[in-house]
């Protein structure tokens, strides 16, 4: 799916009820084990690190976050943009 996929399910779907918002937290919770998964292998168990699979995770773990964020009608893309920021600042030999 496309990003424009996923919003336009967003809409249909966020009717502020507790039923949305459990789904999109399990949703969370799963893709957030599977980065965690990833993560201990490749640190523990010394498996190589696909960077291609870590992204997309990751990228579906800030997926579920902003449409919680939505729901909760919390600033997601402010927030973010913040840490991101005070991330740059901590660790200024990881820009890209």
């Amino acid at each position: 799916m496309e990003l424009n996929d996923y919003q336009q399910l967003a809409n249909r779907t966020l009717t502020g009820n507790e039923q949305v918002l459990t789904n999109l937290s399990l949703g969370l919770a799963s893709d957030s084990g599977q980065v965690i998964d990833l993560i201990k292998k490749y640190t523990f168990q010394g498996q190589e690190l696909s960077r291609d699979e870590l992204t997309r995770e990751l990228g579906d773990t800030l997926w579920y976050l902003s449409q919680i964020a939505l729901w909760a009608d919390i600033p997601f893309e402010e927030v973010a943009q913040v840490n991101i920021d005070q991330l740059a600042k901590r660790y200024p030999n990881l820009n890209n």
